[in-house]
């Protein structure tokens, strides 16, 4: 048997000439990522309609929840705009549903049907208190049964399913996500890619410093978000050298500092060859030293592009809370080390200075490191979303 979903675009709906560009695209994104189901799809300004399988309904419904740019969605039923067909339908659907008391609401798109939308609602209550033993309660009911007469016909259905919102997949082109394996660069791709920007990774891995686990580790986290995507690419950066030069050269308290000045550079030359257009990363404001307003400063003057920040102004139980809720957090905590903390100096600058970034920068030859380590980037453009060959 086949089943009807009605999808519901939400925040699309205010885009007025630019959302047939919108829509496309979260249509062409469902079909990606339906592409191993048989579905057929019609779509208009205000709905989307897939047909589908209804032996595959209900894993097609978990997936589209993950889907950028849809609002709701609903297992509904598709009548004739008569009231016969209309009652007949109603009464099969409330006698499905547990509870005690009900409402109908009625939107009328189609204004050629000559009953308005409050009379609608009246009569189809009407109709249920006589062939029913519910009751009407106009606040909190048990069931609502939702009535959409529109030119195509009257759909029918009662429960809907939230979506995470947002905009498609896509239609802000493409960002480069500073990937580490903590708690924060997941959350920052999950929520660059909610506003419709496109993504690929960028880890740093220093062997045999840092570990195959925390190679994993981040790879398994880009396999997560790319739930939410489906094209997610990774690209590892041999950063062994480069940290290592660091380390021999500049002073304790600037180790930091100039490495992330060095991370800037290598993702702004990844960007400029992958077309992306922003740097993305997991910096919360304060939250470690090179976090502070000055440390940006001053590791934010290497680039030309710009860098976003999605998590700046959250606190730490603020992006743990959507961690979890996107299924990074167990993941992030995993206790493998990435560059990052491996030469963490005890007290790490909270104030640097542009001119003494660039004076320990001069202490050795860091752009024939950043150019050895771009020619040697790898990119993993295949990962595994069961996660079972990843730790």
């Amino acid at each position: 048997m086949k089943q009807l979903l009605m999808i519901k675009y939400g925040e699309l709906t205010t885009k007025k000439a630019n959302r047939n560009a919108f829509i496309n695209l979260l249509t062409n994104n469902i079909k990606s990522i339906l592409k191993e189901y048989t579905i057929a799809i019609k779509k208009d300004r205000v709905r989307m309609y897939i047909t589908c399988e209804e032996s595959d309904c209900s894993n097609i419904v978990t997936k589209l929840q993950k889907v950028f740019g849809i609002h709701g969605i609903v297992i509904c039923h598709h009548v004739n705009t008569n009231i016969e067909e209309i009652e007949t339908k109603i009464l099969e659907l409330v006698q499905h549903q547990l509870g005690q008391t009900f409402k109908v609401e009625t939107k009328r798109a189609d204004k050629r049907f000559p009953i308005s939308s409050m009379e609608m609602n009246a009569k189809m209550g009407g109709f249920i208190l006589k062939n029913t033993n519910l009751k009407v309660d106009v606040h909190d009911p048990d069931i609502r049964i939702h009535i959409e007469i529109r030119n195509e016909g009257t759909f029918l259905y009662t429960n809907e399913l939230e979506g995470i919102g947002g905009y498609p997949v896509g239609i802000q082109g493409k960002g480069l996500l500073m990937l580490s394996g903590g708690i924060d660069s997941p959350v920052a791709g999950y929520l660059s890619l909610k506003r419709g920007v496109d993504l690929e990774c960028l880890y740093f891995e220093s062997p045999p410093h840092t570990s195959i686990e925390a190679k994993n580790k981040v790879k398994k986290l880009a396999s997560i978000i790319n739930q939410y995507s489906g094209n997610i690419k990774v690209n590892i950066v041999p950063f062994t050298k480069i940290q290592e030069a660091i380390y021999q050269n500049v002073p304790d308290s600037y180790i930091i500092t100039i490495m992330r000045r060095m991370m800037y550079r290598i993702a702004e030359q990844v960007c400029h060859q992958h077309n992306c257009k922003i740097i993305i990363n997991g910096e919360s404001i304060g939250q470690v030293a090179s976090q502070t307003l000055d440390s940006m400063v001053v590791i934010n003057a290497v680039t030309n592009l710009p860098v976003i920040r999605p998590v700046a102004c959250m606190d730490k139980l603020e992006i743990i809370e959507i961690s979890k809720k996107i299924d990074t957090y167990e993941t992030s905590i995993l206790p493998y080390e990435d560059c990052c903390t491996i030469f963490l100096p005890k007290h790490p600058v909270i104030y640097p200075t542009m001119e003494k970034a660039i004076s320990y920068e001069n202490l050795f030859n860091f752009q024939a490191l950043i150019q050895e380590a771009i020619e040697n980037v790898e990119t993993i453009t295949q990962l595994d979303e069961t996660k079972s060959n990843y730790l």
